[in-house]
């Protein structure tokens, strides 16, 4: 997704780079640790591989993850948070959870 070049308040630039049904629950698995494509794939029940890796290209380009590509066949990739922008943002998806599970507990 392309960023806008002007922002009248920065949760509108937060928002625009977590926007979408899958980015905070990629970061939320990658809390976690270190992982391969497929294997998020399979942590993420309902997600198309098209959309992770779309997903996951973003949240490279916003400094939110990176990846270690290693060499040799077959070719492995695993990704995870970054240790700034990436571990922060955690802070804040764990206070979306508390409020989640408050929620889902009172109905």
């Amino acid at each position: 997704m392309k960023l806008r070049e002007c922002y009248t308040c920065p949760l509108e630039l937060t928002h625009d780079m977590l926007k979408g049904k899958w980015k905070p629950i990629i970061l939320w698995r990658l809390r976690l640790g270190k992982t391969s494509l497929a294997k998020l794939h399979k942590d993420i029940n309902g997600i198309t591989e098209k959309m992770l890796i779309e997903h996951l290209k973003e949240l490279i380009e916003y400094g939110f993850v990176t990846k270690d590509v290693h060499e040799g066949y077959p070719l492995r990739v695993d990704y995870y948070l970054t240790d700034n922008r990436g571990r922060k943002i955690i802070t804040v998806l764990e206070q979306m959870q508390e409020l989640g599970l408050e929620y889902m507990n009172e109905k």
